[in-house]
């Protein structure tokens, strides 16, 4: 056996793809009952597996300059992977999915590809432990395996009911390896305020991050309100960010504007000319554009007399509570409930042109076990496909 491949989430299909083309024995073991677990859940099981606008403001790396590299050498590969097991695909706002919308299409392409392959594949198979000593020596609940290569493609440590349980950090910290801290990242974010009132109002927004207050992120889109925080793709793409602050002990400070359909500068007169046209109280003229249960926030927090009028009101605290609501992060959702981890093996002990460890010979690491970790969008499993697509 060429090489043995400890995973079969898509990192790991994808990999033994790309070395049974090139006429390698591969096996994989693969501790559920079936391949792929974590894939179908991807994208609300609609897949979207890549992005049109591929940078690296897109991704959170422990070395940028490498991984900078890395996906200037890469980016196009995911394309063409996709295409060659048959899944036609479909962009969408820039947005990759499968033509059907079914993660399941990508994961049937995927099986019947490694079947055709003849890839070995072994499931229900938990890994205990490994050593290298000539070979590696794999110990496992259905036996012992030896080979010359190993491929650990494990996943992080979200989502553990798909398998992914952090083991294979594990296994890198007993090869010697650095392992940045393993934290929460695509997550619901907790905070300064109770939101009960506001539970399920949705809203269009931007979303400012400050970092010891220095704007480092902004963000557009709909943000979900939660009986005690914030949800939401918007809230999501900064919340890698927020988490790794809060374990730096970093102030971390989200303002939100519930007007990004207006440029601040012109709030004033926009609030003004409404009064002037409809001679609305304050509390009719913000449900125009507000939802009364947002509406009813900010009237609580500055005790506002409901039937005061704009001209009357304290316009300049009114206009920041609309355009810079503070918001103060204070903790995250955990790690099962993660759609990704942040942290993970330093990626200047991997060759990024082989995904071969440095220090240890034979054994190469792919997919989130890297600290890598990118937003919403099709970033992180793009990023799964191009490591796997690397080994050799």
């Amino acid at each position: 056996m060429d090489y043995i491949i400890i995973g079969g989430g898509v990192s790991g299909m994808v990999a033994a793809i790309n070395l049974a083309r090139n006429g390698k024995k591969v096996t994989i073991l693969e501790r559920n009952n079936k391949l792929g677990k974590k894939l179908l859940l991807t994208g609300n099981s609609r897949c979207n597996f890549w992005n049109q606008n591929i940078n690296i403001d897109c991704y959170h790396a422990s070395n940028k300059e490498l991984f900078q590299e890395f996906l200037t050498n890469n980016q196009d590969k995911v394309l063409e992977f996709i295409n060659s097991i048959g899944v036609i695909s479909k962009n969408i706002n820039g947005y990759y999915y499968p033509f059907t919308n079914q993660s399941v299409t990508v994961l049937n392409a995927l099986v019947t590809t490694l079947n055709n392959l003849n890839v070995n594949i072994i499931l229900d198979c938990l890994v205990e432990k490994i050593e290298k000593k000539d070979n590696f020596i794999i110990y496992t609940n259905k036996g012992i395996y030896q080979t010359s290569k190993v491929v650990l493609a494990m996943g992080g440590a979200s989502y553990s009911k798909t398998g992914s349980d952090g083991m294979g950090y594990k296994i890198l910290n007993r090869f010697n390896h650095k392992v940045n801290k393993i934290l929460p990242s695509l997550c619901k974010l907790y905070g300064n305020y109770n939101f009960k009132d506001l539970k399920g109002v949705k809203c269009e927004v931007n979303l400012s991050l400050e970092e010891d207050n220095k704007l480092i992120k902004e963000e557009h889109g709909e943000l979900l309100f939660l009986e005690n925080g914030l949800s939401g793709i918007c809230l999501f793409n900064l919340s890698g960010d927020v988490v790794r602050g809060l374990n730096q002990n970093k102030k971390e400070v989200i303002y939100i504007n519930f007007m990004p359909f207006i440029k601040k500068d012109k709030v004033l007169e926009f609030l003004d000319k409404k009064e002037k046209i409809t001679n609305y109280n304050l509390r009719s003229i913000l449900e125009g554009f507000l939802n009364y249960k947002l509406v009813n926030l900010i009237y609580k927090k500055l005790k506002l007399n409901d039937n005061i009028k704009w001209k009357n009101a304290s316009k300049d605290k009114i206009i920041k509570e609309l355009t810079s609501f503070e918001f103060i992060p204070t903790s995250s959702s955990n790690l099962d409930e993660a759609q990704v981890v942040t942290g993970g093996l330093v990626l200047d002990e991997v060759n990024l042109k082989t995904m071969e460890s440095k220090k240890v010979p034979g054994l190469y690491i792919i997919g989130e076990l890297l600290d890598v970790d990118g937003i919403c969008g099709g970033y992180n499993l793009g990023f799964a496909i191009m490591s796997a697509l690397e080994v050799r």
